[in-house]
């Protein structure tokens, strides 16, 4: 949307992309500003889910899923701060990432040749940061994510039909339930933005897609974590910290370790 009287620290919007808030609204150095700290939540879900995976010692691919989420979350920050064009690549080009990483977590287990698969997906994934970073995609950005986000979709299935704990399951439920009311409050910023700029209060419909979005990923991690313990026999349990925040606790034998 169009600046406020407050100047611009980083000069005149560049990006593709602008949402329905109000840019430089409360500070100079911030053009988005609940766009922007809307994705602290996402970055510390993903702290929480990262010293997990490290203090129970899981596979180093979950270390690194997590490590994503933060890296796109800070991404998306630096975006909204500033709306420029060079570094809106900060914020798309980790969600493609993220979802090539996805892809490999999820069918790593069934696929026999082990080096292929993230040989493809980490050239693939370079070869599209540098595109990416020359052709500026727009619409085409978006229709490539969506096709990456459906790839992971027969397999999660898979996963939720196999998996009998209810605790588990419940992760899963709550991993959709978080992505169509993100999906909701993202299409709701999108479409009505002329009628929402009119509005006394602006309800931030992006700022809780990203919210939204920062309890996807970790509620999609839990999941996929208590599953691949499970393929590996470490008796995991989906357990609560504080009675309300869930987690995976596992238990390795000896030889495991």
């Amino acid at each position: 949307m169009e600046d406020s009287g407050i100047s611009s620290f980083w000069g005149p919007v560049t990006s593709t992309t602008e949402l329905c808030e109000e840019n430089y609204a409360y500070s100079s150095y911030i053009a988005e500003f609940y766009n922007t700290i809307s994705n602290i939540p996402c970055i510390l879900l993903a702290l929480v889910g990262l010293i997990n995976a490290l203090s129970q010692r899981f596979e180093k691919r979950f270390s690194v899923l997590h490590i994503s989420n933060m890296i796109l979350a800070i991404g998306s920050m630096i975006f909204h701060a500033t709306l420029q064009n060079v570094l809106q690549q900060s914020d798309e080009t980790p969600m493609v990432w993220e979802m090539l990483l996805y892809l490999y977590v999820i069918y790593s287990p069934d696929w026999h040749y082990r080096s292929t698969m993230p040989t493809f997906l980490f050239l693939y994934g370079a070869a599209f940061g540098v595109i990416h970073f020359f052709a500026r995609f727009g619409i085409g950005f978006k229709i490539h994510y969506i096709i990456l986000c459906l790839l992971c979709v027969p397999r999660m299935y898979k996963y939720y039909i196999q998996t009998k704990d209810i605790a588990a399951k419940r992760l899963a439920k709550l991993f959709v339930t978080t992505f169509l009311l993100g999906a909701l409050c993202w299409l709701f910023d999108r479409i009505f933005c002329k009628k929402l700029i009119h509005w006394y209060v602006n309800p931030q419909g992006h700022a809780w897609w990203h919210v939204l979005m920062g309890l996807n990923s970790y509620f999609a991690n839990t999941f996929l974590m208590f599953c691949r313990a499970q393929q590996r026999g470490w008796e995991p349990q989906v357990v609560r910290l504080f009675g309300f925040f869930p987690y995976v606790k596992i238990q390795k034998s000896k030889k495991q370790e």
